[in-house]
């Protein structure tokens, strides 16, 4: 599914279209989303200007001074800048239809997503409880080793939990997790604070360097232009089972974890 860099490519790619713009109307052609789209979504946003496009975790916000409206991507979503004129197609529920011309195309196949409206102020329940973002100032190794103290679950899962650490999803913590030497199935509690600032280094360096290539295109994810990401040429781990570890020569091993595929290496991870 689209992950942080994912979410934050598709930001950049259609706040220039968006900001200052008006928008001319949502046209929903299919409201049956993981939450249902409200009824009167269309009506709260048409004619509104978009001040601001943000993400926080996951999730995108347009905010005008009526409200916000709140995106997620789903398990196979992406949102496009494309031709109004261009016919949509089976899986293209939502437009957001700009006065200048500019259309944003909602595309998903699962419908795994959600589309919803904030009112001014209004601190959402599917954003209340998100820790840290890992690329803000405040997110660093101390923050992970204080929350992780007795903690037996596995560090995978660790990093993973949204109430921890926003956006490192399944790809990222393979990759982390693997840069920084720690076993995937290691005890989030007896991960040392130096291994977790490296830990929360990498963090950073991965996610930073995933938007910067525009995420990682496995299946269906394109960017607010259409184009693919990149990062999935510099995987070091993921989807790797069984081909050559690029750090020891040995060969990469895959395990179910979380309900999760978590590829790593026996030599360099302990």
């Amino acid at each position: 599914m689209p992950e942080l860099p994912e979410v934050e490519t598709t930001r950049r790619g259609v706040a220039p279209y968006c900001l200052g713009e008006a928008v001319q109307a949502l046209v929903v052609r299919e409201p049956r989303l993981r939450w249902p789209v409200p009824p009167r979504l269309a009506e709260q946003i048409a004619g509104q200007v978009i001040e601001a496009v943000n993400r926080r975790g996951k999730y995108l916000l347009f905010s005008t001074a009526a409200g916000s409206l709140l995106v997620h991507l789903g398990m196979s979503g992406s949102l496009r800048v494309v031709d109004p004129a261009q016919a949509p197609g089976k899986h293209d529920h939502i437009d957001i239809r700009l006065r200048s011309g500019a259309c944003l195309r909602y595309h998903d196949p699962r419908r795994f997503g959600c589309f919803l409206w904030l009112e001014p102020g209004e601190q959402h329940p599917l954003l209340s409880h998100l820790g840290p973002e890992p690329l803000d100032g405040e997110f660093g190794g101390d923050h992970l080793y204080r929350l992780s103290r007795g903690r037996t679950s596995a560090v995978k899962s660790f990093i993973m939990d949204s109430k921890v650490v926003v956006g490192v999803g399944n790809i990222y913590a393979n990759e982390v997790l693997f840069l920084s030497g720690i076993h995937p199935r290691r005890a989030a509690g007896r991960v040392s604070q130096a291994r977790y600032g490296v830990l929360a280094n990498n963090i950073k360096r991965v996610l930073t360097s995933a938007v910067e290539l525009g995420g990682t295109t496995l299946r269906d994810f394109v960017g607010g232009d259409g184009k693919p990401g990149y990062f999935a040429q510099q995987l070091y781990v993921y989807g790797r089972a069984g081909e050559v570890c690029k750090g020891c020569g040995g060969l990469l091993r895959e395990i179910r974890l979380g309900q999760r595929t978590t590829v790593f290496c026996v030599t360099c991870q302990r």
